[in-house]
């Protein structure tokens, strides 16, 4: 065929509009690969568009604005979190700022971010994303060596091999926020979980193993208050306390341990931000972790450009059909537990008063959601948490009200 013929020149034009649309779905990422996994998240949203147009026909009339406040209004909130400890001689609250919520992501949506996360782990090991992007070291004991993945910046958890102190590294490129991460963010921001004057703009990825866990530390000051963590496919512990102990490799104890909901998210502000140390002990099965975060505006990476989809969110405007945060957190409105979900050890603590938190339904309703995929999807693991560590049951008081 001639290289100037129509036929050629058709097809060199639809190849170069193809490679546009690819360079706007997936500006940073550098492979074919990682624009092929951008399209497929585009492909979600847009099945999620579709979906909800054509099961609003089904659902009582309701309009997608009715559908999302409906889902609004049943967000679990929990902000009345209390420790107190001496800290410089004073009492102090040193859980004060910390927040709960569930319910803000239903179990179908929960599985196409696990999904997503799955296809940017098999993006890292084939070498398709940047090198400082994903992280899989080789355990070389036991709690040490889960996989970490950074979008948005690189963060250093240590002096690195170029002599770079802890924190941001402003010199290195990692992946920007995956759309998906991006959905999750706007979701947050427009359910009141986040305050639109703190939208993030990077995250961390922890894919754990049974076993795995994270030491106790305070989140760098590089990243501003508030920030938050997700948690997806078993419930496990997180403890906290303003002198944490490491009693073994993947074993701490501390004053509070409390439990981590899968499908919750976990706002950490304030006291329970700067003043209390917090660690995940060894988790009892597979478990993904996303923390979001936003960057101080010094610290900023120095490639790095604010993100269009991210700005000018605005939090969603409360209706007859929804209570304010301050009533959803009110008592007649607890944060609730599925009843599976709980280990021996805490349904023991609830029967005998140390829980205050009361149970309610999962809440897995027929509201909207930007993810409708209903493509098969292997199990999720457990969200029984019946393998508690043994950091739980050695010192760390369970604590939940």
């Amino acid at each position: 065929m001639a290289r100037n013929s129509p036929e050629a020149r058709g097809r060199k034009v639809s190849k170069m509009s193809l490679s546009n649309d690819s360079i706007k779905v997936s500006k940073g990422f550098q492979s074919a690969d990682a624009t092929n996994i951008n399209s497929s998240y585009n492909n979600l949203e847009s099945l999620s568009a579709g979906k909800s147009r054509a099961s609003s026909k089904v659902d009582n009339g309701l309009s997608e604005e009715q559908k999302e406040q409906i889902r609004f209004s049943k967000i679990g909130r929990k902000k009345d979190f209390a420790c107190t400890e001496r800290i410089n001689g004073k009492s102090t609250n040193i859980l004060k700022g910390l927040e709960l919520h569930t319910k803000v992501f239903n179990p179908e949506e929960q599985k196409k971010i696990v999904e997503c996360v799955y296809n940017l782990q098999r993006m890292g090991r084939k070498g398709q994303l940047r090198e400082r992007t994903y992280s899989e070291p080789k355990k070389w004991m036991r709690g040490k060596g889960r996989i970490t993945m950074q979008f948005g910046c690189c963060y250093n958890y240590a002096v690195d091999k170029n002599g770079n102190p802890p924190g941001i590294d402003r010199d290195e490129v990692v992946d920007p926020l995956p759309p998906t991460f991006k959905q999750m963010i706007k979701r947050m921001v427009r359910w009141h979980v986040l305050p639109p004057t703190c939208i993030p703009d990077s995250c961390i990825v922890n894919i754990y193993d049974e076993g795995d866990c994270i030491p106790p530390h305070i989140d760098h000051h590089d990243f501003l208050r508030p920030f938050c963590t997700v948690s997806f496919l078993t419930e496990c512990n997180i403890v906290f306390g303003s002198n944490l102990k490491i009693l073994s490799p993947g074993e701490f104890s501390g004053p509070v341990s409390m439990p981590l909901p899968v499908g919750s998210v976990l706002v950490l502000n304030g006291n329970g931000a700067d003043i209390a140390k917090h660690c995940i002990p060894g988790v009892p099965a597979k478990r993904i972790s996303i923390t979001f975060r936003k960057m101080d505006d010094s610290k900023l990476p120095y490639q790095f450009s604010p993100d269009p989809d991210l700005l000018g969110i605005k939090p969603l405007a409360y209706s007859p059909l929804t209570k304010s945060p301050y009533q959803q957190s009110q008592p007649q409105k607890p944060l609730g537990y599925h009843s599976i979900a709980k280990s021996p050890f805490q349904q023991s603590n609830h029967q005998n008063g140390k829980l205050t938190a009361k149970e309610c339904g999962s809440g897995n309703t027929n509201n909207t959601s930007f993810f409708m995929d209903e493509d098969g999807f292997p199990p999720l693991g457990s969200s029984n948490s019946s393998s508690r560590s043994r950091a739980s049951r050695a010192g760390s008081k369970q604590y939940f009200g």
